[in-house]
Formats: C-alpha cells, sequence, structure tokens
C-alpha cells in the first residue's frame, strides 16, 4: 500500500519541480493541468483500494507503528484527497487564463502545486507532528500565493492571513509538544490510547482545547476568522477558488480527526464548546456577508457561515451528524470554488467585482447567469441539490435529540444565505450595467471560453448529480462516518501496516 498512499502527495511536488525549470506560461500551465490530471488518477486509486480493503495505512521506511512517519486512509481521508485532485485540476485548467506571464514566471504554478502538495499530506497524515509540517507546507505556499504579483491590496491581505495563521500554527506546535511530553508520542493511533489511559485527564483536555483553538482558526470559526474576509478578495481568482475551496477545510479536517479520535474522553465540555462556537459561526459570517457589496467579500463571508454547519456535524457527534458532516463538506468544497471561479468570470466581463458597478450579466451572458444559480442554490439549499441534503440531514441531526434553537439556527442561516445570493443576481446579472457595458461571453476568445467555463460546467454536473443522485454518496458518508465513531478499523490498519522492508525495533526501544 505503500505507493497508493505516497504517490497521491508526491505527484503535485513532482509538477511543482517541473514548472519551477520551465516557468513560461503556457509551458507550467500544460505541466500543471498534466500533474493534475496524474494525481486525480492516483486519487481514484487511492479511494478503490479503499472501499475494497477498508482503512489502509503504510509505515515509511518499514518503521512499525507508533514509530516513523505514517500515512493512513479511511473513507474521509480518501474522499479528501479525490475532492482535493478535481480541485486542482479545474483551477488549473481555469487559471491558463487567468494567470499571465509575471504570475508564471513568479512560481504561480509551482507555489500551487506544493499547495496540493501539502492539503493531500495533511488528508494522508496519520501523525500530529507531520500533520504540523504540512500546516507549514500550506502556510508557506498559500502565502506566496497571495503575494505573486505584487499589488499593494494583495500584500496587506497577506500580512494578515500569515500573521493570524503563524499564531495558529504556533498554538498547534505547542500544545504537540505538551502532548509528546506527557504521551511520549504523537502518532494518532497511539494517542488514542495514551490520551484515554493518562492520570492527568485535566491537562489532557487543556490540550485539547489548546488544538481546538489552533485548528478552529485555521478553519475560521466563530472568533476566530478575521483573518479569511481580510484575506481571500485580494489575490487572483483562481487563488481565491483554491483557497475557499480547500483551506478552510484543512481545519475542519484536522477537527474531525483529532477529537473523534484522540480526544473523546470529555465531549460533555469539548463538544459543547463546538456545538455554539457553530452556530455563531454560521449567524456571524451570514450576516457578515449581508452586509457586503463585493461579490468576492460576500463569497468569503459564506465560507465562515458554511464552516459552521460542517462543525455542526462534530459538535453534534452523532451517526447522522457525522454522515451529514461529510457529506457537507464534500459538497461545499464544490460548491464554493465554482462560486469563486464564476465571480472571476464576472470581473473579467464586466471590469469589476463591486455589485454597484456592475450588471446586464443575465441578459448579455445567459449561460454564465445558469452557471451562476446552480452553485448558489446549492449553497442556500434548494433541492434537488447536493446543499438541500447536507442541509437536511444536519437540521435532522439537530431535531432528534430536540435541540430546536440549534436547528433554528442551521434553518436561518439557510435563509439568510438566499438572501446574499439574491442580492448577487438582481446586482450583477439581472440589472443592467450602469455603464451601458454588454458583458458578453464573446468578448472572450474561443480558447479562454474553454478554459474558463469548462471547469464552471464540470462542477456544476459534479453538484446536480450529487443532488439528484444522492443515494451512493450518503451510503459513502455514513461508512465514513462509522469509521470515525467506531475507529478499530483505522487502529488495526495503523498497528499492522508496515513498509516494503521493515526495520526491527529494539527490545529496550519498547
Amino acid at each position: 500500500m505503500t505507493w497508493i498512499l505516497s504517490l497521491p502527495i508526491l505527484l503535485p511536488f513532482i509538477t511543482a519541480a517541473a514548472t519551477l525549470l520551465l516557468r513560461n506560461r503556457k509551458g507550467a500551465g500544460r505541466i500543471s493541468v498534466l500533474g493534475s490530471a496524474a494525481s486525480l488518477l492516483a486519487a481514484l486509486v487511492l479511494l478503490i483500494a479503499v472501499l475494497r480493503h477498508g482503512v489502509v495505512a503504510t509505515q515509511m521506511s518499514g518503521w512499525a507503528a507508533p514509530f516513523g512517519i505514517t500515512l493512513v486512509s479511511d473513507h474521509l481521508s480518501a474522499a479528501m484527497v479525490l475532492i482535493t485532485a478535481i480541485i486542482s485540476l479545474a483551477i488549473a485548467v481555469w487559471a491558463m487564463a487567468e494567470v499571465g506571464q509575471t504570475s508564471s514566471r513568479f512560481g504561480w504554478h509551482t507555489l500551487f502545486q506544493t499547495l496540493i502538495g501539502g492539503v493531500t499530506g495533511a488528508f494522508l497524515t496519520g501523525d500530529l507532528f507531520n500533520l504540523y509540517v504540512w500546516f507549514e507546507v500550506l502556510l508557506i505556499s498559500s502565502f506566496g500565493l497571495l503575494v505573486v504579483g505584487g499589488r499593494r491590496q494583495a500584500i496587506d491581505g497577506a500580512v494578515k492571513y500569515v500573521t493570524l495563521n503563524l499564531i495558529a500554527t504556533v498554538l498547534f506546535l505547542c500544545a504537540a509538544g505538551l502532548l509528546y511530553g506527557a504521551t511520549g508520542t504523537l502518532n494518532m493511533a497511539d494517542l488514542r490510547q495514551a490520551v484515554a489511559a493518562h492520570p492527568d485527564q485535566g491537562l489532557m483536555t487543556l490540550i485539547a482545547m489548546m488544538l481546538m483553538i489552533g485548528f478552529g482558526m485555521k478553519a475560521a470559526v466563530f472568533p476566530l476568522f478575521f483573518w479569511l474576509p481580510a484575506s481571500y478578495h485580494t489575490p487572483h481568482y483562481a487563488v481565491s477558488a483554491l483557497f475557499a475551496g480547500l483551506l478552510t477545510k484543512v481545519g475542519v479536517y484536522a477537527l474531525m480527526r483529532v477529537f473523534t479520535l484522540i480526544f473523546v474522553g470529555d465531549q460533555g465540555f469539548t463538544h459543547e464548546i463546538l456545538l455554539w462556537v457553530a452556530c455563531l459561526t454560521m449567524l456571524t459570517g451570514v450576516l457578515g456577508a449581508a452586509a457586503q457589496s463585493d461579490f468576492r467579500k460576500i463569497l468569503s463571508f459564506h465560507i465562515i457561515s458554511q464552516i459552521g454547519y460542517m462543525v455542526l456535524g462534530l459538535a453534534l457527534m452523532t451517526p447522522l451528524a457525522l454522515m451529514g458532516a461529510v457529506f457537507y463538506l464534500v459538497h461545499h468544497i464544490i460548491v464554493k470554488a465554482n462560486l469563486f471561479l464564476i465571480a472571476g468570470i464576472s470581473q473579467r466581463l464586466t471590469g469589476s467585482s463591486d455589485l454597484y458597478r456592475i450588471g446586464g450579466l443575465y441578459r448579455s451572458a445567459p449561460l454564465l447567469a445558469v452557471l451562476f444559480l446552480v452553485p448558489a442554490f446549492s449553497l442556500a439549499g434548494f433541492p434537488p441539490l447536493s446543499g438541500f441534503w447536507a442541509k437536511f440531514v444536519l437540521v435532522k441531526a439537530a431535531l432528534e435529540p430536540g435541540m430546536w434553537l440549534v436547528a433554528f439556527i442551521a434553518l436561518l442561516t439557510g435563509l439568510l444565505t438566499i438572501f446574499s445570493m439574491t442580492k448577487i443576481w438582481a446586482e450583477a446579472f439581472w440589472k443592467p450595467h450602469p455603464d451601458g457595458r454588454e458583458p458578453s461571453l464573446a468578448r472572450l476568445s474561443p480558447r479562454a471560453r474553454v478554459l474558463l467555463l469548462g471547469p464552471v460546467i464540470a462542477l456544476a454536473a459534479m453538484t446536480v448529480l450529487i443532488g439528484i443522485w444522492p443515494a451512493p454518496f450518503a451510503d459513502f458518508a455514513t461508512t465514513a462516518a462509522e469509521q470515525l465513531l467506531t475507529p478499530d478499523a483505522y487502529l488495526d490498519a495503523v498497528f499492522n501496516a508496515a513498509g516494503p522492508e521493515a526495520a526491527p525495533v529494539a527490545p529496550e526501544a519498547l
């Protein structure tokens, strides 16, 4: 299983190195697309292996767990690796029409592929320290993507982004250090047993809270989300789409992994906090979006509100709730990345992202209008699109234990999301352009139309497919939730894994 688990991580870095050697616009872009396509194939192979064998794991260099570096994939990890590869390919294609020669020469495609490698590594690692390493890879590459081009607004947003994320990273590292000092291990499977057996459960809860804050800041939950709306509207639209789809989801994934696998002894305390954090995240995000008049800023605040739904599933900690969280996680990555790509096309046609300075897209570009409605309605929870099923499951999971207020907040957030999407529709698509422009897709070259619209159409089709045929996706999410709640298969896979040449462990090391 070693190559199946390592290849999805290695391919983006190999592609990054190749794009660094050939940094002209067309050459680097084509290599990036080919590398992303290869990563997608590797992700599909991993998913097939997980579906056939259950949880798969390997120990790099053959050192048996908990020694050495563990790579492990269950249903949740495999799904996240696959959706990362899909978004990577979509954005790589889209970027060929947007990322210019200057940005390409300064390493845009290299940084892009490095970030994809970091995201994939975070989803597949079975060790907390290596999760920290992948977070560092993400931070460095994402900062580089923010500042490529050197625009004042982008640099200002990047400084805010990196400063607050560095705080989260330092907090994560301190928590990992305390945990290693207390238990002698950072292997996630080994930590489940070590944390449960530790005599000082108060210390374990303190470390859990430190990790909750660190990962919560990465996920942009209340009240730690201020870095996101300050930075996501500043870079290339391809970067905004990449960040919106993937970056915060790494934080959500880390929360889900840690608080279902490791810190499960004091759920009455930790998950109560997560519950109120989820509710406040939903409300503050959607209210912030309602107050904005910039296309990307509205979408940025909606990232925050939608993260609240995912954390809600974790906080409720029931099979149905976790299934809804996994379903919502995958749905949101597709929808949110697509909305930012559509915002990029809109800005290219109308000349601005300020809703009060643009318009006329419905009349001049009806195809783009339809493509906007699909993810917008899905985000708001309209049936039969993917967002409806995700919200339905989470609301039902909240109602089962009688949490009427929580269910009301989730429904209210959906209604306010409709308000924001309607606002975008009315200003950008329905009303005439204030300058009398005709923002037609015909203004784009045939090549640009294919490169820009192709990924948007593909992602919209995925949203519709999940919505009208939800059963297999729900079944997959149900299995992922069961593995999170009952991680016996995860533990067995890790402790029984070995590389091709297992190294002997000295008795005194045990």
